[in-house]
């Protein structure tokens, strides 16, 4: 058994969360119920921020919303000092509602809409990270239209290939995402932004996928970034002031996985930026980063309530949860792997294998696959760890189920971030047919 940041088994041989008995806040908010580690998230933000400041290299850390996005988390965000990185215009709504300062605000995404744009323009955030032509004079329009300009990134694809599972994969050429740095398009794109008079060419940007356990990737992708930087400081006289090199940091999620120190990957990053820098007599450009799983990733706890059982003889027993791929759709998405505890009994011992099937009408909805557990029982509890990234903010309501609530905890103390959906919001925007009028 691996515990995460501040979880320990307590008197009661419950699991405890930041000080706080994840039994009694089942208990309390009922399940299934996310919790989180705010010491941990804590931890893992000021890993990326301190190695660079401890470096003396100029950076921004912007927080991957889209790992995990709620009013309580951005503004926990801004009190680690991060920036922000966005992908919707519901995720900078939100944002903005949190508060969050407008300026360290990145836009990302490869379909922005000229209401997103709008929103951001009016917002005055500190960046858009272009994704492709039409993007570049749609973005020229709203700019136009409000009299604005806006500093931005070129994102690139530089053809490296991460290792991680096919469908999160993103930096390879054959992506939806950015200009290709070896087919032409990047350079086109660098020509039409530096002679645009609304658009700012802060640098360029790169994601090359993601769960990565090895810096060899970010240090070939940031190689060929500056070789075409050095066309482009000869050809056009461009200097970039940012280069930004993604996320993708990975997360040990089972015993399979084995990821790297934080530190291990900024110093490797900012070690070839300053090699290739000073190859190309250029100043450091300011590196820019944008962790998400990693700094939430592993601080997020589900704890479920366990029902039905079924035993198919000599093949395998199945445990049923009160949730599945409504919660946490990773599994029947990626088929990604969890390690579980039974949370009011943790330290029993192991008598049998089970597969832990979601309650969703899909055979699909499997969350974990031969998990070995004490003999559970209808209404004990199980605590799925590493689900604080793409849990919440993949949520969704299939079967008509209400998506669970949020809480926070942190040294011996609790907070509701999000209400636990009601059958009555499921219906809230539903509009009934009009009564036909029989003559």
């Amino acid at each position: 058994m691996y515990l995460h940041g501040t979880s320990k088994v307590n008197d009661k041989n419950h699991l405890e969360i930041g000080g706080v008995d994840t039994v009694e806040l089942a208990n309390k908010y009922g399940t299934p119920l996310y919790v989180y580690d705010v010491a941990l998230i804590r931890e893992r933000a000021r890993s990326f921020r301190d190695t660079f400041k401890r470096l003396n290299i100029d950076a921004q850390v912007a927080y991957a919303s889209k790992a995990f996005s709620t009013v309580a988390m951005i503004q926990l965000v801004e009190e680690e000092g991060l920036s922000l990185d966005v992908v919707s215009g519901g995720e900078l709504f939100t944002a903005l509602q949190a508060g969050f300062p407008p300026e360290r605000i990145h836009f990302h995404g490869n379909n922005k809409s000229y209401e997103e744009l709008d929103m951001a323009i009016k917002n005055k955030i500190g960046c858009i990270v272009v994704d492709n032509y039409f993007e570049i004079s749609l973005l020229e329009q709203v700019c136009m239209e409000n009299n604005e300009t806006i500093p931005v990134l070129l994102r690139v694809t530089p053809g490296i290939e991460a290792h991680t599972h096919d469908y999160i994969l993103t930096g390879q050429e054959d992506s939806k995402f950015g200009f290709g740095l070896e087919n032409g398009q990047a350079d086109k794109a660098v020509e039409q932004v530096l002679s645009s008079n609304y658009l700012t060419l802060l640098g360029i940007h790169s994601h090359i996928g993601s769960q990565i356990f090895e810096t060899t990737g970010f240090l070939m992708a940031a190689g060929k970034m500056f070789a075409k930087l050095k066309e482009w400081k000869e050809n056009f006289g461009f200097i970039p002031a940012v280069l930004n090199l993604g996320g993708g940091f990975g997360i040990r999620y089972t015993e399979e996985d084995t990821p790297i120190a934080v530190d291990k990957y900024v110093e490797a990053i900012i070690g070839e930026v300053r090699k290739h820098a000073d190859k190309l007599s250029i100043d450091i450009p300011e590196i820019w980063i944008e962790p998400g799983r990693s700094i939430v990733g592993d601080a997020g706890t589900t704890i479920y309530s366990i029902g039905s059982r079924k035993e198919v003889p000599n093949i395998r027993q199945y445990l049923a949860i009160d949730g599945g791929m409504t919660d946490n759709i990773r599994p029947a998405l990626y088929q990604a792997k969890y390690e579980a505890v039974l949370a009011n009994r943790v330290l029993d011992p192991v008598e049998e294998t089970v597969s832990v099937a979601g309650k969703c009408c899909e055979s699909g909805d499997m969350l974990i696959w031969d998990l070995p557990l004490p003999k559970a029982n209808s209404n004990d509890m199980l605590a799925v760890f590493c689900t604080g990234a793409y849990g919440y903010s993949m949520a969704n309501n299939y079967n008509r189920i209400p998506r669970p609530a949020v809480v926070f905890v942190e040294n011996g103390e609790e907070q509701l971030v999000v209400q636990r959906e009601s059958y009555e919001d499921l219906v809230r925007l539903d509009i009934p047919l009009k009564t036909k009028v029989i003559d």
